[in-house]
């Protein structure tokens, strides 16, 4: 052999041990992780979801023990990330193939998936917020949203947050801006989370601040001067949490998706239903705080069930209950919020529909496996907001309840001298009638008012008669109680500003109007 052949050999030879002992210290970590695998009961696991959560607690079933527990002994691993309530990366994830399922905000769903063509599908409404959220404010400084009009205010919140979107919802059905001022204003303060926006308040560095339990409880126990203003527990549908599921997880696991929702009603079952100590006593641990702090915190959520889900927002059931698709109604209203707010300039959704965002197959198959829904025709039939029922009450009475401001109304216009209302008034109240779904507890005053010129006697019995005919629009249409409501004429007597370098002729072809104030018991 040549010396050119020799070490032409040398070479393969000492190429040939690296390589070796590079695809030694590959393979000796992958069979060792085999072995591992087979030597234990990860071999038994069908697979792993990862799931992006944070740490409020009404996702506190999905993490639970017995949630945990029942997924193992399924055969799966359910992998939870907390992103910190970080929405849009969340939404990402989903997007990516990095996460499987997400527990979002509708709102946020809305708001983030939309730059991804909302990968994620909507697969059940897990609660909604009934006083968890609430806006608070110095008594000194108003104690109704209508004290707040036109005053430079300053406002705390957590950004990209719930309670962004919940002030979002009152400047557009209050027509009040001044709640949320816009990104770059002095008066508007972004906080890192609810705590840090109660701090603010109690320093004195905002006049108002959005938040969460249990922050402000253990405010306004500090503070007498503190007023919570108005909360979820008043302002109903928009703080609604639901699991997305990512569309190519589904279609690739969807037996793994229905499992997972079974396994989380059961949780909610064993919990809510029949060891509710056991679930305080984990939320205490979990959060840190006391007995007290957390019963107050639950009485904040409503955690959605099955049935519900089935029969109430997705449109699942017999016909005798009278199914609702209550979330293809929330998610519309969100985009008005969010188009209002300049988020949108136009519907985000594919081809503008609701329904091409969630999808109601899996809680079909096992509404129909379920014990409540077996086909049965007694299913309880689902309850329209508007036909609650109201207790007459006195003048009085109704003097004594709080106002928390006057809800945005296109004016209501009647033919000249009549309280008789044209198509258009109809319209305007047929849209009134959306906004008050959110607000299933409140009352009403209809405030009906004239033109400051004409007989003042005559102006206020055809103001109280405008208002009258509102209300009995209301009766008709929507089967709306009419002790909800207390109809006030005016008159002339307080006729709207006149604004800066408005002509005279304009300004009192304002004045004739209906306002709807809303008051409600006790905040």
């Amino acid at each position: 052999m040549t010396a050119k052949g020799k070490l032409i050999l040398i070479v393969l030879l000492v190429v040939g041990c690296v390589a070796g002992m590079l695809a030694w210290r590959f393979y000796e970590p992958m069979k060792k992780a085999q072995d591992v695998e087979d030597t234990s009961m990860a071999k038994d696991m069908l697979g792993e979801i990862d799931l992006r959560d944070d740490n409020f607690f009404g996702y506190f079933m999905i993490r639970s023990k017995q949630m945990r527990s029942m997924m193992i002994q399924n055969r799966w691993h359910l992998k939870i990330n907390d992103d910190k309530a970080d929405y849009p990366a969340r939404m990402k994830a989903l997007s990516d193939g990095e996460a499987d399922i997400a527990v979002v905000t509708v709102d946020s769903d809305v708001l983030n998936a939309a730059p991804y063509d909302y990968p994620g599908t909507i697969t059940m409404v897990i609660d909604k917020s009934a006083g968890v959220d609430a806006l608070v404010g110095w008594k000194k400084v108003g104690t109704s949203l209508n004290d707040f009009r036109g005053k430079k205010i300053r406002v705390c919140f957590t950004p990209n947050s719930p309670s962004e979107h919940f002030l979002k919802a009152l400047k557009t059905g209050f027509d009040l801006p001044e709640v949320l001022p816009p990104k770059g204003s002095p008066l508007r303060i972004e906080t890192n989370g609810s705590e840090e926006a109660m701090k603010f308040l109690l320093a004195g560095k905002c006049e108002l601040a959005q938040g969460w339990e249990p922050d402000i409880s253990k405010t306004l126990a500090k503070e007498s001067g503190l007023v919570r203003l108005i909360g979820t527990e008043k302002m109903d549908g928009y703080v609604v949490d639901v699991l997305a599921v990512s569309r190519k997880f589904l279609k690739a696991h969807p037996e793994a998706v229905k499992l997972f929702m079974a396994n989380y009603f059961r949780a909610l079952n064993y919990y809510v239903k029949e060891h509710p100590d056991e679930l305080v006593t984990e939320l205490m641990a979990e959060t840190g705080q006391s007995n007290e702090a957390v019963g107050k915190m639950l009485k904040g959520i409503v955690w959605v069930n099955l049935t519900q889900n089935c029969l109430v927002w997705f449109g699942i059931g017999p016909a005798s209950a009278n199914p609702s698709t209550l979330l293809a109604e929330t998610i519309e209203s969100t985009v008005a919020v969010l188009i209002d707010n300049k988020d949108f300039t136009k519907n985000p959704l594919p081809d503008g529909d609701p329904f091409k965002i969630f999808y109601g197959d899996i809680l079909a198959e096992l509404f129909k496996k379920s014990a409540a829904g077996m086909g049965s025709e007694n299913a309880p039939a689902v309850v329209n907001s508007l036909e609650t029922k109201f207790d007459a009450m006195s003048t009085d009475r109704w003097a004594t309840l709080k106002e928390i401001g006057t809800l945005k109304v296109e004016p209501i216009v009647f033919q000249s001298g009549t309280a008789r209302l044209d198509l258009d008034a109809k319209a305007d109240l047929d849209v009134l009638a959306e906004k008050m779904k959110h607000f299933p507890t409140a009352r009403l005053k209809v405030f009906g008012h004239t033109s400051i010129e004409g007989d003042p006697v005559a102006n206020k019995e055809l103001s109280l008669e405008r208002a009258e005919s509102c209300v009995k629009y209301f009766e008709v249409t929507y089967t709306m109680d009419p002790n909800r409501f207390l109809p006030i004429g005016m008159g002339g007597e307080k006729p709207l500003p006149q604004l800066p370098d408005e002509e005279e002729r304009g300004w009192l072809y304002r004045l004739p109007r209906v306002e709807m104030m809303l008051v409600v018991d006790e905040i």
